[in-house]
């Protein structure tokens, strides 16, 4: 490549950033990186009534997260500022002044519901929609009349329609819509505001981007962007990339609105629930609670997560957020969406950042859709652990306990690289959190699973084997992992039985679960007096039920 390529990540927050625009930025970013390019985030962020408070702080964590810094944008600079649509629209306006004065453009002064009749009347003959152009377009004077009159003003573009348009596309070649076929669309909306297909044409135009890569879904507005640019600039066109579909493997296409769509469908399916007080949970009115179950309005993520947790939905993975609180990996997730519609033209799988910056190649994408495999991720998970070193899967486990406000926090950074090690073959971050929570709990915190507590301690002579390890354990003088570990085995020798018919007990007494680090070692970092402790208390309460 002789020119200097330059990409963007554009993203709209309207919500987090998600799996595929996840896949979009890094897309981009292995571009620029490996051809020595530029990569300029922007934030779309014109849809004033869609955008939420905390979506593009999100977006910007969750990129450096993942190990994606961009060179320009919100919080770096640089000469293409500023990086917010919503703070260029005296350069927007500038350029629809252009398209009116050349009679390229045009004003319209259309309500809401001409246009839904408009549409239903097309509905009704079986026809695509296509706005009517007049045959002589408004003027000033036809502006201020409308306004006076209180009617909403907006600006079509007028799109050539004698020609068929042609997108030449890397992947998927050229692919070509007949004339006519692109109807004139809004590029000012009736607040002023630039609508996306305007804005981005203008923006790649002066950030002179290069190449713009972006999800199949918007392959159908590149033609009307290519309209304008050429209406508006002299200057050859970007080349354009788009890649393939993300389906989910729960069928369909992976969307972000799969998260909002399950706590709607948890809350309708709840009995007898008190809307206020999850309104109240979610920080929201109760006006705004019934708007969203409605499917009217999107109140913003933590509102939903906060929601969510109160009914006790699970709600999926989609938000590049949700995998860091699932304990995945940054490396992870740039492998694993790395692959998500490109190769490396070989048989490898398991790779890091720079390995995929020195593989990336625009020509190894692919057409098909591409399945997003959450059994594939976990492995993938599993593998990178397991190849992180230490210290830097310290600092990811501390992040993601932190952001959890987990207990285990509390750990000095010895102990924790201890637990790590104890924690060997874990898939996710959660697992390691979770088999050791109970070092960090009060005694009287411990809650019991009731499965465990059934099966290992009810049945089989659990609490009488139990009895038996909290008298030889009182015994010791010697509280060490060896110890310990010597008892444990001459009693399975004693009893005949296997290492788990005594472990199991003793595990659920200090853990309440039967998951946790291996048991010699949970028991000697826990400490005689703790395990004593919560042995008697084990006794005590399930004495009765047995």
């Amino acid at each position: 490549m002789s020119e200097k390529v330059v990409t963007r990540f554009a993203p709209s927050p309207t919500g987090y950033l998600h799996v595929g625009g996840a896949r979009t930025a890094l897309f981009n970013w292995l571009l620029a990186k490996r051809t020595g390019g530029t990569f300029i985030l922007r934030i779309e962020d014109t849809d004033q009534k869609r955008n939420t408070p905390t979506a593009t702080q999100q977006v910007m964590d969750d990129l450096r997260w993942l190990g994606i810094q961009w060179d320009e944008g919100p919080e770096v600079g640089g000469p293409n500022g500023p990086y917010l649509q919503s703070q260029r629209i005296d350069i927007y306006n500038k350029y629809i002044k252009k398209l009116l004065d050349e009679q390229k453009a045009y004003y319209c002064f259309d309500t809401t519901e001409e246009l839904d009749a408009l549409r239903k009347e097309a509905e009704s003959q079986k026809k695509s929609f296509s706005y009517s152009r007049p045959k002589e377009f408004p003027n000033e004077s036809d502006v201020e009349k409308a306004k006076a009159q209180g009617r909403d003003v907006t600006v079509r573009f007028a799109v050539p329609q004698d020609v068929p348009m042609v997108v030449a596309d890397i992947v998927r070649g050229e692919i070509t819509f007949a004339a006519g076929a692109i109807g004139d669309f809004i590029i000012q909306k009736s607040d002023g505001f630039p609508t996306y297909n305007f804005a981005c044409v203008v923006d790649d135009y002066l950030m002179k981007i290069t190449h713009v890569i972006r999800g199949q879904e918007h392959l159908n507005n590149t033609p009307g962007q290519q309209a304008l640019w050429r209406a508006l600039f002299s200057s050859p066109l970007p080349k354009y990339v788009h890649m393939s579909v993300t389906v989910s493997d729960t069928g369909g296409k992976l969307s972000k609105r799969e998260r909002p769509k399950t706590l709607r469908t948890a809350i309708k399916a709840k009995q007898d629930i008190d809307l206020e007080k999850l309104a109240e949970t979610g920080n929201i009115t109760p006006e705004q609670l019934d708007s969203f179950i409605k499917g009217k309005a999107m109140p913003d993520i933590p509102a939903i997560d906060a929601m969510a947790e109160y009914l006790g939905a699970a709600l999926p993975e989609i938000n590049i957020v949700d995998f860091f609180k699932s304990g995945y990996l940054p490396e992870t997730m740039v492998n694993f969406l790395a692959l998500l519609g490109w190769n490396p033209g070989d048989n490898r799988e398991i790779m890091v950042l720079d390995e995929l910056t020195e593989s990336f190649d625009l020509s190894r994408l692919t057409k098909a859709n591409s399945l997003f495999d959450r059994r594939k991720l976990l492995a993938f998970n599993t593998e990178h652990i397991k190849m992180t070193p230490p210290e830097k899967l310290l600092q990811h486990l501390r992040a993601y306990l932190k952001t959890v406000n987990s207990p285990v926090n509390s750990a000095e950074d010895e102990l924790l690289l201890k637990i790590i090690k104890l924690c060997e073959g874990a898939r996710t971050l959660v697992d390691i959190e979770r088999k050791s929570r109970f070092l960090f709990l009060d005694n009287d915190e411990i809650e019991y699973d009731n499965k465990a507590v059934k099966k290992v301690l009810l049945k089989n002579d659990g609490l009488a084997v139990l009895t038996i390890v909290r008298d030889k354990l009182a015994a010791m003088e010697q509280f060490t992992e060896q110890v310990i570990e010597d008892m444990l085995r001459c009693l399975t020798e004693e009893k005949q039985v296997g290492l788990g018919k005594i472990a199991q007990p003793l595990r659920v007494a200090i853990c309440g679960t039967t998951v946790s680090l291996p048991i010699f070692e949970s028991v000697q970092m826990l400490g005689k007096k703790d395990t004593l402790t919560r042995i008697d208390t084990t006794l005590k309460k399930f004495a009765a039920e047995n």
